[in-house]
């Protein structure tokens, strides 16, 4: 698909990677949940531009392999106390007092490791996934396609959404300015030269940041029935994310799912352009949605709806036994419907870049 280099919507990138985290919320077979790394990271590879927080996909790997070993660790500390194969045979460690009926270490089982290693690679997945939208998507354009309704609102959470980039560009600026002066040290060693000038530079960027919002007059209020609107707002919200929850969690009830969530998007339906009548503003060269968008979001969300079905259909493979132990195997299904989400490299158009 040929087209000119653009930088594509960020609330599309947000959505192939929500859709992405959520297929990976619905499995913990360890091929499966590589394979959505493998995807994310090669849409990341494909289409980040040179923007400094586009190199921020790498720093959330290493978090993911901090987040697997966590969970590994914690099992192997807190033991297992259930029958298994076991690896390695640890002397018990009984806490006294009021947490007397837990054992540290014990006999680690085959079983009790791969759990902890299932579900840590499952967290790791979705932490992944929000990074590769960090990576690929400005939080502060996200400002100019709020709804004017959730606008005050969509300011505070697009600042929040803006600190792990505004962190990685301060570590980038520092390690080269470090580098231009000479500095050889590294590891631990290097930490206490960077740890400072980082925290420092990033607090005097949210302070721009809020001083050039304050003046923009972000945050300023309208008129209008609030309370009937922001009620119809908060409760439409409310119930979007149950219904959400709901679908994406197979023991809850099902009303809970998809009634809860059409219920809530038609009651946000309502109260969104009620509320959206009390904030007047307008935006300077708006970000188009597109075709491209569209296969972007979509690619993503399909993703999501194809793990959800098969969890619902035919959930054996999506986790793999550990009572008994099996090896796990790769359903045909659950992968077609990852392979989906690679759709962004042929339809999202090439980032325009800032530097030559």
């Amino acid at each position: 698909m040929s087209q000119l280099p653009r930088a594509l919507h960020p609330g599309a990138w947000w959505l192939w990677a929500l859709g992405l985290a959520a297929a990976a919320s619905r499995t913990t077979n360890p091929l499966l949940l590589a394979l959505i790394v493998a995807v994310a990271g090669l849409v990341v590879a494909g289409r980040r531009g040179d923007a400094p927080w586009a190199f921020a996909f790498k720093f959330y790997l290493w978090a993911g392999v901090f987040v697997v070993l966590s969970r590994v660790l914690f099992r192997i500390v807190f033991g297992s106390g259930a029958a298994g194969h076991v690896l390695v045979d640890l002397p018990e460690v009984p806490l006294p007092g009021r947490v007397a009926g837990i054992t540290l270490f014990g006999p680690v089982t085959a079983e009790h490791l791969l759990g902890g290693l299932y579900d840590g690679m499952r967290l790791a997945a979705m932490l992944i996934c929000l990074g590769a939208a960090n990576a690929l998507a400005d939080p502060k354009r996200m400002l100019k396609a709020v709804p004017n309704a959730l606008y005050e609102v969509g300011t505070a959470v697009v600042v929040a959404l803006s600190v792990a980039p505004q962190l990685v560009e301060s570590v980038l600026r520092v390690r080269r300015a470090r580098a231009l002066r000479g500095g050889r040290r590294r590891g631990l060693r290097a930490l206490r030269g960077i740890a400072m000038p980082v925290l420092v530079d990033a607090l005097d960027r949210s302070l721009a940041l809020a001083a050039a919002m304050d003046s923009r007059g972000y945050g300023r209020g309208g008129e209008g029935p609030r309370r009937l609107t922001g009620g119809l707002v908060i409760a439409g919200l409310l119930g979007v994310c149950v219904g959400v929850y709901g679908l994406l969690d197979g023991t809850t009830p099902g009303w809970l799912g998809l009634p809860m969530l059409l219920g809530g998007l038609l009651v946000a339906g309502v109260g969104l352009p009620l509320a959206g009548r009390r904030v007047h503003r307008s935006v300077y060269r708006p970000d188009p949605w597109q075709l491209p968008e569209t296969l972007v979001a979509g690619s993503g969300l399909a993703a999501a709806a194809v793990l959800v079905l098969t969890s619902r259909v035919d959930p054996r493979n999506l986790y793999p036994s550990l009572e008994p132990l099996t090896w796990p195997g790769l359903p045909l299904v659950g992968a077609l419907g990852v392979l989906v989400a690679v759709l962004p490299l042929v339809a999202a158009p090439q980032p325009a870049l800032v530097r030559a």
